[in-house]
């Protein structure tokens, strides 16, 4: 068992991960692995993994799939990562939850966007450093899909209006 020269085991700058998070790191790039390109599409260059397959199957193969990449999530809670980078990991989740709950495209979308790639590659970077702070980037994301749910909120809001202000102009003509 690895032991550490600082006061209460903390991690220091470039020191090496306990054996405990050392073992959740490596099972979250095992998984993400398979979830997002451990297949090479035969006479191709694309890589698949599971999360795609199994959203072929219908009604449940995309929660299998989405459960299984929200294991990043909770290993990242257990190692303390930043609240913004948690955001932006479930924010990840959910999109690959939402579109790849379309039929097909979903299922191209996940191939392209490897949700679970990007999760692990996130908590490797913040596991293991020592100040534990979000960079701007984490929280541009964070803004930027804040921004565009309330900009399609608004948009929804306007064409909601809009269609009832045009079916009732038409109702009015017809009667």
């Amino acid at each position: 068992m690895m032991r550490s020269d600082t006061k209460g085991g903390a991690r220091t700058a470039g020191s090496v991960p306990r054996s405990a998070d050392a073992n959740r790191l490596i099972f979250v790039r095992f998984l993400a692995d398979l979830l997002d390109q451990r297949f090479t599409i035969p006479g191709t260059s694309i890589r698949v993994g599971l999360d795609p397959i199994l959203g072929l199957i219908p009604g449940i193969g995309d929660a299998l799939a989405n459960i299984a990449g929200s294991a990043i999530l909770v290993i990242a809670v257990q190692l303390n990562v930043p609240k913004i980078v948690l955001i932006r990991m479930g924010l990840n989740v959910a999109s690959n939850a939402l579109i790849g709950a379309i039929p097909v495209f979903g299922d191209i979308f996940s191939i392209w966007f490897r949700s679970n790639a990007k999760n692990a590659d996130l908590l490797e970077r913040y596991a293991g450093s020592e100040t534990r702070r979000a960079g701007l980037e984490d929280w541009l994301f964070v803004a930027g899909i804040i921004s565009a749910v309330v900009l399609i909120g608004f948009g929804i809001i306007v064409a909601v209006v809009w269609l009832i202000g045009w079916l009732g102009v038409d109702w009015a003509r017809s009667f």
